[in-house]
């Protein structure tokens, strides 16, 4: 009986300390987090005039993944490394369920026109690619209008034309390296900037929506 109850003790401990995303993204960490809504607003929609991404409804995984990578350094940016350093393993897991659990706001759902003048390049690019290159089409990994494929192909519809194109130039130059096979560094290495922009508006133009293998 007397083992029994620490079991229980244990189990109410461990509640106890189950870290507080809600608060944490309204508030911080009270410890060097500060509020993840005031860049990625409280919907999680992001900004996209300043290229905060989204974050509402993607994968848990691919969340704690990148958090993780922003952490130990194998995916650098001078904003987002402080923050993740500054969070607890349970913290970094806690934000990436709370955030995988919110809808998407409905203005990502209803993207601006794309105003690109390249639109055919942007997608070409999206949906062919250049095989001369050995570059496939995006949506062959990211899925159709780039909704998103499960833990390692994350949604590119939605997110601003200004984050998707920071995060092909990090590829390109390797200030980004968090992924097992090296596919986005090739890919990112043979895109010109005219092609960045160009296939970077095209996703952003396309509505968000329910990515591919999530639950």
């Amino acid at each position: 009986m007397i083992f029994g109850a620490s079991l229980v003790l244990c189990a109410a401990a461990s509640g106890a300390t189950t870290p507080d995303a809600a608060h944490i993204v309204a508030a911080g960490n009270g410890h060097g987090a500060p509020p993840c809504a005031s860049c990625h607003g409280a919907d999680g929609g992001g900004q996209a005039a300043a290229g905060f991404p989204l974050l509402a409804h993607h994968d848990t995984a691919y969340l704690r993944r990148q958090l993780d990578s922003f952490a130990d350094g194998s995916r650098a940016n001078t904003t987002m490394a402080p923050i993740a350093k500054s969070l607890t393993a349970a913290e970094r897991q806690a934000l990436a369920t709370y955030y995988a659990r919110m809808p998407l706001p409905a203005a990502t759902q209803r993207p601006a026109a794309d105003s690109n003048t390249d639109r055919a390049r942007g997608e070409q690019l999206a949906t062919r690619g250049m095989w001369d290159q050995q570059v496939p089409g995006c949506v062959q990994c990211h899925g159709p209008h780039g909704v998103g494929v499960g833990t390692n192909f994350p949604p590119l519809a939605g997110q601003s034309a200004v984050y998707i194109a920071n995060q092909l130039r990090d590829w390109r130059s390797g200030t980004r390296k968090n992924e097992p096979l090296g596919l986005m560094q090739h890919v990112a290495s043979a895109l010109s900037d005219a092609d960045i922009q160009a296939v970077s508006a095209w996703f952003a133009a396309q509505p968000a929506g329910d990515q591919g293998g999530k639950p």
